[in-house]
């Protein structure tokens, strides 16, 4: 059902370690750096607005090994945050003005503690988005995860690369999309996508293949109108994300030779009023052993916040997070390309 290969770091390959990712894009001609481009937007060094999002990496672990996956999870890795860790967490929010938690993975319904998490969070009276990879839903062990979303309000943020099913299963394995469509309609069972309350239902989108996002508007048209047509689905609204040049989607830039010109059409797509909406100015990241990064993608590349600010989410210090520089490299060019991209999609 899923992609079965193992992951970078069970292959024990270079790529593997974050500082042999970031050589590797450094060794590529580009005609202006990232922070070049952001000193010429007048948005260097990048700071954060407001922080309004823990995003919470509760572990690596995942049912599926998808050969696009930034993080390089799969049924083969052992990071998984602890209870301990997700305490320090439940703390940090209770002392801030933190709205909302993304939950996130891996696959983060794999983590043993993350239902009781979720519940603390609730009780805080934070909201909870789970970025789920539907197949998860479907497996004997977490049926009954849509009740459990329905009965805590969590908004389900749900990945599905394509309304095509061959197109899904190119990237993420035989199968998938059929049992992605059966879990959609299972939340859509529960009010899910039908704009109720509580019940908020979004589709993350990625291109197959080495191509960049045109309009998030017009693919979300698309998906709307083949879903429902195709199989009844319904949801709320959809997000484009650009593949990042990271991990496992790096090691296929590479080996298809596709990595120098995906570089550049990134490169040279960069938007000022994207790289002002990036996700990293309103967001912190959380890894699974606690440490603090300025996103999900920095958490992946090793580059922790900025020398100054906490490191670590037991000293965590909304004042001190919010004065920081944010740390970016060649990376970076992957959110800040055409309308932007970022765990909420669009930026621009």
């Amino acid at each position: 059902m899923t992609m079965t290969l193992p992951t970078l770091a069970s292959r024990r390959l270079p790529l593997a370690m974050a500082s042999e990712q970031r050589a590797t894009l450094r060794r590529l001609p580009l005609a202006r750096e990232f922070d070049q481009r952001l000193a010429d937007a007048g948005l260097a060094p990048m700071r954060p607005t407001r922080i309004e999002v823990m995003q919470v990496n509760v572990g690596r672990v995942c049912n599926q090994t998808c050969r696009h996956c930034h993080v390089d999870a799969g049924p083969d890795r052992r990071e998984v945050m602890s209870r301990d860790t997700m305490q320090l967490c439940l703390d940090a929010l209770a002392k801030s003005d933190i709205g909302t938690v993304d939950v996130t993975g891996g696959a983060p319904e794999m983590n043993p503690h993350f239902r009781w998490f979720v519940r603390e969070v609730r009780a805080l009276g934070r909201h909870v988005m789970d970025r789920c990879n539907l197949t998860i839903l479907e497996t004997p062990s977490h049926r009954d995860l849509p009740a459990f979303f329905a009965e805590h309000n969590v908004e389900v943020v749900c990945s599905l690369p394509h309304y095509l099913g061959a197109r899904t299963d190119r990237q993420r394995g035989d199968g998938v999309y059929e049992t992605s469509i059966r879990a959609l309609k299972r939340l859509n069972a529960l009010g899910y996508g039908s704009g109720v309350a509580g019940r908020r239902l979004v589709l993350v989108a990625n291109p197959v293949g080495a191509f960049t996002i045109s309009d998030q508007g017009l693919m979300e048209a698309e998906f709307r109108k083949a879903l429902g047509e195709r199989h009844g689905v319904v949801f709320d609204q959809l997000y484009c994300l650009t593949n990042m040049p990271i991990s496992r989607y790096l090691e296929w830039l590479v080996e298809s030779k596709n990595l120098a010109p995906y570089m550049e059409a990134l490169a040279n797509a960069f938007n000022p009023a994207a790289a002002a909406g990036a996700m990293c100015r309103n967001t912190v990241s959380v890894g699974w052993d606690g440490a603090l990064y300025d996103c999900d993608f920095n958490q992946m590349l090793d580059m922790p916040v900025a020398q100054g600010a906490p490191r670590h989410v037991r000293d965590f210090d909304l004042a001190a997070l919010t004065a920081r520089a944010i740390e970016t490299d060649r990376h970076c060019f992957g959110c800040t390309a055409g309308e932007g991209s970022s765990c909420g999609g669009a930026t621009a």
